[in-house]
């Protein structure tokens, strides 16, 4: 992970003859990126600014792009390399949806248990994102799912959830 970036996708593979390259794009609306000029690589853990000289979509999520300075004799090297923006590119959302890094820092107010503490970190698994809450007992896990986060509040950085009957008591018991 680039600090002040956010992960877009992975170049996979070298497609034709001319240094084109197919790329994933890990994003739940990849024609927003349609259009894009450069992307970062990402280098020995440093950002690396490459430019795009055409870029077509070969599926929903697959694009074949065509990289300046990238051709026939380098492109193999560039297999498996993740590609990054600059987090001030990302799309802003509205309602409860919301990017896992803006949340961090945020309160989380349960309906029935109240304040649970801070959300200090999102953690991802290959199924299930779970928010993870710093609480005077202990941490708390809860599962990141619509059915369990009611608002979003920007502004104050509370979200309020309704967990699933019985999780909060396995971490805190019933205070």
């Amino acid at each position: 992970m680039l600090k002040g970036y956010y992960y877009l996708g992975k170049i996979t593979k070298v497609f034709g003859l001319k240094g084109e390259l197919l790329v994933y794009l890990d994003t739940d609306e990849p024609h927003k990126y349609k259009t894009m000029e450069s992307v970062f690589f990402n280098l020995n853990e440093e950002p690396v600014p490459f430019f795009i000289q055409s870029l077509k979509f070969k599926s929903d999520h697959q694009l074949i792009i065509q990289f300046e300075d990238i051709d026939e004799h380098n492109a193999n090297q560039y297999i498996d390399t993740l590609l990054y923006l600059p987090l001030e590119m990302l799309p802003p959302l509205s309602g409860n949806k919301f990017y896992y890094h803006e949340i961090k820092g945020f309160k989380i107010i349960d309906e029935q248990y109240g304040d649970l503490g801070v959300c200090v970190d999102v953690l991802e698994y290959p199924h299930q994102a779970i928010f993870q809450i710093n609480h005077p007992k202990g941490e708390i896990l809860v599962p990141i799912v619509d059915d369990v986060i009611i608002n979003v509040d920007r502004t104050n950085k509370i979200i309020h959830i309704q967990a699933p009957d019985g999780l909060v008591e396995v971490y805190i018991g019933n205070q």
